[in-house]
């Protein structure tokens, strides 16, 4: 469904050192930085058909997070979920809600982590239990 989502940083380096880690989890490949023409800088990270950029505001305003937004990313395992969680938490980023772990609702069940980027972006690491009919 989607292409490409984009969230905005105030401090690129760090999203940098940031992302890098925790997509590489993914098995994300290296990063594409890029300039925008009105010089404000962005990183691109591609994987499995779709992109995630990071990016200076180009409005020149503090880069603020979706209230109520997430960004789920979907995990092979539970351990790859672990893993994003535990490097997120790692290079800056803050766990939130539960612990990493199983939850089971009326959509199924999952295994599930949530953790805050550096600039307060809620990110989700999922990894959708298959159960059978």
């Amino acid at each position: 469904m989607f292409n490409h989502i984009v969230i905005g940083t105030n401090d690129i380096d760090r999203a940098r050192r940031f992302y890098d880690q925790v997509l590489g989890v993914l098995g994300v490949g290296g990063v594409m930085p890029h300039q925008a023409k009105s010089g404000h800088q962005r990183l691109f990270y591609r994987h499995d058909g779709g992109t995630l950029g990071i990016a200076q505001p180009i409005n020149d305003e503090p880069a603020t997070f979706a209230n109520g937004g997430t960004i789920a990313f979907r995990c092979a395992s539970p351990e790859q979920v672990h893993a994003f969680h535990d490097t997120a938490v790692a290079h800056g980023g803050v766990s939130i809600e539960e612990p990493p772990g199983l939850r089971v609702d009326s959509l199924g069940q999952f295994y599930l982590a949530y953790v805050r980027d550096p600039d307060g972006n809620k990110l989700c690491a999922l990894h959708r239990v298959k159960t059978s009919p």
